[in-house]
């Protein structure tokens, strides 16, 4: 297994300077990652940081809340591509996944996917810790309906990551249409096989180097 292939290599917090997030590209290069995962506000120097590689360029809409309206997540998305965003991570509206209003959940993925126009794909972050299963299940449906690309756990900024089990369950709901991202929490070797064999086609984490480190001394 090509652990490597799998990660979203990720810096996401607030405080995060460019320096650190050049050496995040360095790294993904030479560990040719997936992706690097950033904020916005990085997009287009992560884009020119790895100009010519195959890594990636990812970058978060919505975040960490989901709480914006879907206009507002749109011009983020359309903003990431003309900077040089391949892949986008969303958060839904978790609030009205609870309300019930799955019509406008289903708008706001679709405003994203609309954005993206096939110029990027689109990742549909769940936050699964603060769901039912049966919300798990329902908000996984409403990702598949609106075309996104992959349905993903966790901000990784809420009260928990990634499980196994949230895995299974996400896996079997979209099938095999759609990927399934585990992020939060995936900090080494074992979590991230636990996650690959539970159905997760990505894993997102801060820790990738330790975990292809950990998997080589295997």
């Amino acid at each position: 297994m090509n652990i490597a292939k799998y990660i979203d290599h990720t810096i996401l917090k607030p405080q995060a300077t460019v320096e650190e997030v050049k050496k995040l590209c360095m790294e993904a290069r030479e560990y040719n990652f997936a992706s690097v995962c950033v904020n916005g506000c990085h997009t287009k120097l992560v884009s020119n940081e790895l100009a010519g590689s195959d890594v990636k360029t990812c970058v978060v809409v919505g975040f960490p809340l989901g709480a914006i309206t879907k206009e507002a997540k749109g011009f983020e998305t359309v903003d990431a591509i003309k900077n040089g965003a391949d892949e986008i991570d969303m958060v839904i509206n978790i609030g009205a996944l609870k309300d019930k209003n799955y019509a406008l959940v289903k708008e706001d993925i679709e405003a994203v996917v609309s954005a993206a126009k096939g110029k990027a794909i689109v990742k549909v972050i769940i936050e699964t810790c603060l769901l039912t299963e049966e919300e798990k299940i329902k908000a996984c449906e409403i990702s598949k309906d609106a075309k996104a690309d992959f349905v993903k756990t966790s901000t990784g900024f809420s009260t928990g990551g990634a499980t196994a089990e949230d895995i299974a369950l996400m896996r079997k709901t979209v099938g095999e249409d759609l990927g399934v991202k585990a992020s939060g929490g995936v900090r080494d070797y074992k979590t991230a096989v636990d996650m690959i064999n539970s159905g997760a086609s990505r894993i997102g984490s801060s820790n990738s180097i330790a975990i292809v480190n950990e998997s080589k001394s295997l």
